[in-house]
């Protein structure tokens, strides 16, 4: 009896040994079969019978904007544009430097300035994609993010552009036989027409650095007109991503809209550079506080900033300045009646406070996914190409001592006195470091750039242009902070795209100034606020959505920014403005027409379609509001609301 139950015991053991091998061979295996997870765990945001319905819920959540549907992209030149010349001015080089928005905006720039100056463009060098940064030999800089036959072909009726300089001229460039401009984005058409001209007729071939986002000013007399719509036509045809990425980021839409379902894509716009910028380092914590203000002492230094190193944080949240933090953006989409489990895309290579600030948005709202969750890291490894691997750091490598050269330390160091003393601090290696900022434990200074550093900045624009083709293409688009006309930021490059392809998109244009004094009035009540203290959230976000939040942001960014918002240059529409004074709408929307020109007859016509086809939802959705107005009892204005008016709003409202 006794050796059975020993057998039966052994073949246990054999058996459990046997199944632990065979998991770890399928684990090991599989682990790059993997695709992506995120969409495995996505439940449904609406009832199905809702979302097939369309009824006046969805709509208010994800359905267009009626009052901007009228608008439509219309780029093309209205009045005599000749064809590029082949005999010109000469050739424009330029390198440029920066974040994924700056080469964009810089790139826009280059093509307008070469029109302008009658001169031949070559194919710009982005220098955070140059070779020297270890990137994949299949690429070059300008290749490495955009297409670079698509980039010439769609702009070949507006500047001849080549991929280098002949090479007579470039023999030139190695001898820097010419001159190197450094313009800033501010800079104005006198300055090419007087500075930049001659010269370029002179040596035919001049070169431009541009570290500032840009090279020309955003606002242009009327009678330049055609150029701004030059710069429609560069930034929303030309500039096409290569195919790898266009591909992957069209899958990770498919991924996100699985089962039917629309979803929402939302930028923090958490940057340090624009935290610094802007002054706002204490409304983080600790390390994260002295990085902003260590890149702030730095910003002073180079000119960037004229004021002082340290400022009130707070005053400047209250005054708009700071981004809006994940927390309250969650808040204000729970009070617009977003569902818990809302598809969220995060957007943006960097978040800056990492995972952590991000942890009450993720608690609300449970479907919150990024690039990571909708890719694998195979798919990511094929965009990125095969590099060649890095020499390890020195720091990173601990040093290996044997047994005898440990022995022999131990014998010359002579008698030790009883008790021993503590070790002496030994030195702390990179790996042991918290990130990428434990260089403040250290150093005052913030060490140089490694290899490996400068690799990941050309990555972060593959991921900045997946973000770019998510976000574009989302239902609905919350932007947490944008620059508002300080300088190009990722932002507001998508909110333009979106206003320019489709206006009627529902496009956050938050005014965080006004929400600052709204949170502030129910700091202690922010999970359990008083109804008319959403009703306020939900007026003012709705009124964002449309003409009034559209003029507001065109007043504040159009100055410094053309790209952020595109209209009346790069649209039309399929109404009158005359028809909009006599309809009795409100002033906005008169305001928002008034400089637009007419579409063409099968554009208007498009639109008639359309209209009669959601005549019957239109209806509904008023009859819907118009109840939702009554019942909530709200003025319409922008005052802020008493917190003792209301009752506190059930959580789950």
């Amino acid at each position: 009896m006794k050796s059975k139950i020993k057998w039966a015991a052994l073949g246990g053991l054999v058996l459990s040994f046997a199944s632990l091998l065979l998991h770890l061979f399928l684990a090991r295996t599989s682990a790059d079969l993997v695709q992506y997870t995120a969409i495995t765990v996505f439940t449904e945001d609406l009832t199905p019978t809702l979302a097939s319905k369309k009824g006046p819920g969805f709509r208010k959540l994800w359905g267009h904007v009626k009052s901007l549907e009228p608008l439509h992209p219309y780029p093309n030149p209205r009045s005599t544009y000749p064809v590029a010349a082949e005999q010109n001015n000469g050739f424009i080089y330029a390198k440029i430097a920066g974040s994924f928005e700056k080469i964009r905006n810089s790139i826009v720039d280059l093509v307008a300035i070469s029109r302008l100056l009658n001169a031949t463009l070559v194919i710009p060098e982005i220098q955070e994609s140059a070779r020297s940064k270890g990137i994949s030999s299949k690429f070059k800089s300008f290749s490495y993010l955009y297409n670079e036959d698509q980039f010439i072909a769609a702009l070949a009726n507006d500047v001849t552009i080549v991929k280098s300089l002949p090479p007579i001229l470039r023999e030139a460039r190695r001898r820097k036989e010419y001159q190197i401009f450094k313009p800033k984005s501010s800079a104005s058409l006198r300055f090419y027409t007087s500075e930049v001209l001659p010269r370029l007729k002179k040596a035919k071939v001049i070169g431009l650095t541009l570290t500032d986002g840009g090279c020309l000013q955003s606002t242009l007399p009327p009678s330049m007109a055609e150029y701004q719509r030059l710069r429609c036509r560069v930034s929303f045809h030309a500039l096409q991503f290569r195919p790898e990425i266009e591909a992957l980021g069209k899958l990770m839409v498919e991924r996100l809209r699985v089962s039917g379902q629309p979803y929402l894509a939302y930028h923090p716009g958490l940057k340090r550079d624009a935290l610094a910028y802007h002054g706002c380092a204490e409304i983080f914590q600790d390390v994260h506080t002295e990085l902003i203000q260590y890149r702030r002492a730095q910003m002073i230094k180079q000119g960037i900033i004229s004021e002082e190193l340290s400022v009130d944080s707070h005053a400047r949240k209250k005054n708009g300045s700071c981004p809006l933090m994940p927390e309250e953006v969650g808040l204000l989409l729970r009070a617009m009646g977003y569902p818990p489990r809302t598809r969220i895309y995060l957007a943006g290579s960097e978040t800056f406070g990492g995972q952590r600030v991000m942890i009450p948005l993720r608690a609300m709202y449970t479907n919150l996914v990024d690039r990571t969750s909708l890719s694998s890291k195979q798919e990511l490894a094929n965009l990125v190409g095969p590099e060649t691997p890095l020499t390890p750091d020195p720091d990173q490598l601990l040093p290996v001592k044997s047994t005898n050269q440990l022995k022999e330390e131990w014998d010359k160091a002579g008698p030790r006195p009883r008790p021993l003393p503590p070790p002496p601090d030994r030195p702390i290696y990179q790996h042991e470091k918290e990130g990428w900022y434990g260089w403040i434990a250290e150093k005052d200074m913030e060490p140089e750039p490694s290899p490996n550093d400068q690799r990941e900045q050309a990555h972060r624009l593959l991921w900045d242009a997946l973000d770019y083709i998510v976000s574009v293409d989302a239902e609905v688009f919350f932007p947490g902070f944008d620059n508002d006309g300080s300088g190009p930021d990722f932002a507001s490059l998508v909110m333009g795209h979106r206003l320019y392809e489709m206006a009627s998109a529902r496009t956050f244009r938050p005014n965080r100034k006004y929400l600052a004094e709204l949170f502030n009035s129910t700091v202690d009540h922010l999970y359990y606020p008083p109804r008319n203290w959403t009703v306020a959230v939900r007026e003012h976000l709705n009124k964002s959505l449309a003409e009034e939040g559209l003029l507001q942001e065109s007043n504040l960014s159009k100055m410094k920014f053309f790209l952020s918002n595109p209209i009346p240059e790069c649209s039309c529409s399929t109404v009158k403005a005359t028809d909009i004074v006599h309809s009795g709408k409100n002033n906005n929307l008169h305001l928002l027409f008034e400089g637009q020109e007419e579409c063409l007859k099968w554009m208007q016509q498009l639109r008639t379609q359309e209209t009669n086809a959601g005549e019957v939802d239109s209806q509904e959705d008023e009859t819907d509001l118009d109840g939702q107005s009554e019942s909530e009892g709200y003025n319409g204005t922008d005052a802020i609301p008493s917190l003792e008016q209301d009752e506190e709003m059930d959580p789950d409202d």
